[in-house]
């Protein structure tokens, strides 16, 4: 079987979308498929092309046994409504340009974020007379809303009917939570040709590892409990929380040895760091993004992992894919995030569930953990138990299933 992949976020970027493309596709390869993923230059989030790279009409490589075929795009950082658009539309015309050089497909797949990607997949769709499937990581636009970049408008309630078009039209919709089939069937969505593959961890990468002391000694965290976010810094991560349980975490009494390690990059980065300055933060760090080789050892600093989203109710149908690395570390989580992931995070005792945006019960939560050693333990044992579940081999070919299932039909 060929399948032909559509993402604008692909390896070396280290985003969550990228890595389970990447697996994914790894897996199939494995399998005995052919597989050719047709993305862009490397540049998330900083909106620069990564070394080793130029943007350019047509380049080629091989990753892992995967086909990857790189095309042009206008590239920006991840800032600014307009200029986001625009990047996604030009490789949603890009992509479709580039498709029909790529021969023998029996099945596309476009995923989001945001669906540019998935009109792409349909048109590809057409031209080929083959089944297209939408991979559906996020509510988009919905999110756009949720996070406040864009208000309702005339704009969003065309981009809200493109959206219902791409569901009808896809052959399935693969979603990652079972909250979004909920909300696909809510819409009016047969929820028969709607399957849930949720993230997972590659346990082949991801496992427990002993505190990095090289890092430990170049970063002065000897001797610390240090609670981390490691991930994108954007609007939807609501990342003043932390600094606020940071400043309360200051003038508390005994959390001298607390530390805050931010590590990534996104459009609230700068301002995040601007506004730790301004607050006097000497209990926060903020790191870049480093190659996906080296992020295990900087997960190694963490004593606890910090998953924080916005309080809206859009997020709660999310799951965030680094709850299913923490598991697979073995790092208890604190995870401010309501709904389906909270659901998980109690279910499988591997952490525990705060407020969003509440400063003071994050406080509460890293205080229990650095001084209750037993339940500190437990969450570590039971992350170790309950990765196997989320084991990314196996959801690969849960999800490979039902590309085969598609194999012949034509769309």
């Amino acid at each position: 079987m060929h399948i032909l992949f559509l993402t604008d976020n692909f390896p070396p970027e280290s985003n969550a979308p990228a890595g389970r493309t990447f697996e994914h596709c790894r897996e199939w390869v494995r399998a005995g498929h052919q597989v050719t993923v047709i993305t862009c230059a490397p540049n998330f989030p900083k909106g620069k092309v990564f070394d080793g790279y130029r943007n350019r009409l047509w380049h080629q490589e091989v990753m892992a046994g995967i086909r990857v075929i790189r095309v042009w795009s206008y590239i920006t950082a991840n800032e600014g409504f307009v200029k986001r658009i625009l990047d996604y539309q030009s490789f949603m015309l890009s992509a479709t340009l580039a498709a029909p050089f790529v021969r023998g497909v029996d099945v596309v797949v476009g995923t989001s974020p945001q669906f540019f990607t998935a009109c792409a997949a349909y048109l590809v769709s057409r031209m080929k007379r083959i089944p297209f499937v939408f991979e559906l990581r996020d509510m988009w636009p919905e999110s756009i809303k949720a996070v406040g970049a864009m208000k309702d408008s005339a704009v969003i309630r065309i981009l809200e009917r493109i959206e219902m078009f791409l569901y009808r039209k896809a052959a399935r919709i693969v979603t990652v939570t079972h909250a979004f089939k909920d909300t696909l069937i809510s819409r009016g969505i047969d929820g028969t040709k709607v399957d849930v593959v949720t993230n997972g961890v590659d346990l082949s990468h991801f496992a427990p590892h002993a505190k990095d002391g090289e890092l430990v000694q170049q970063l002065g965290l000897q001797g610390m409990f240090v609670a981390g976010y490691i991930g994108t810094h954007g609007m939807a991560h609501a990342l003043e929380t932390l600094l606020e349980a940071a400043q309360t975490l200051q003038k508390t009494p005994g959390a001298e040895n607390v530390r805050l390690l931010f590590m990534g990059d996104g459009a609230r980065k700068q301002d995040l760091e601007t506004q730790a300055r301004a607050m006097g933060l000497g209990n926060v760090m903020f790191l870049d993004s480093v190659p996906k080789d080296q992020v295990v050892r900087y997960w190694s600093l963490l004593d606890v992992s910090v998953i924080h989203l916005r309080k809206t109710d859009l997020f709660t149908t999310a799951i965030p894919s680094k709850l299913f690395e923490c598991m697979g570390m073995g790092l208890p989580v604190l995870h401010g995030v309501a709904g389906e992931s909270a659901d998980i995070v109690r279910r499988e005792h591997v952490g525990e569930v705060f407020e969003s945006e509440s400063a003071h019960q994050l406080v509460a939560g890293l205080m229990r953990m650095r001084d209750q050693s037993d339940t500190f333990a437990s969450y570590q044992r039971n992350g170790l138990a309950a990765a196997k579940r989320y084991d990314r081999k196996n959801l690969a070919q849960t999800m490979l299933q039902v590309l085969m299932n598609l194999k012949g039909k034509a769309q």
